[in-house]
């Protein structure tokens, strides 16, 4: 579980240092809260997100985001598709909270 503060993820190298931190500790899943997120994630534009996803899948790392993520879907119809579909894989989800993410695991 990573804290609020530090590096915002945002593709490229922070997301290889993530998966290189995660994997150091042999961990197989990341939860990253949302203001750990970059917007660009978010606006789906870049595609910071579709790389993020694919280098946690290359390295068999599940990511987590956990946290608010109402204003961000609200104005992107892609964004919402987005998050549902990785919702109903095992790779990459959306949550509300730890709690949703420990029922998830569960």
């Amino acid at each position: 579980m990573c804290d609020n503060g530090g590096t915002k993820l945002g593709g490229g190298q922070t997301a290889l240092d993530l998966i290189g931190d995660a994997l150091g500790c042999q961990a197989d899943l990341v939860a990253v809260p949302v203001e750990r997120v970059a917007d660009d994630f978010f606006s789906l534009r870049p595609g910071v997100a579709g790389e993020v996803a694919r280098k946690c899948v290359h390295h068999r790392l599940r990511l987590a985001v956990i946290g608010d993520i109402a204003s961000h879907v609200a104005g992107s119809d892609a964004l919402r598709g987005f998050v549902r579909e990785a919702n109903r894989g095992h790779r990459l989800g959306f949550v509300s909270d730890r709690a949703e993410l420990e029922e998830r695991l569960g």
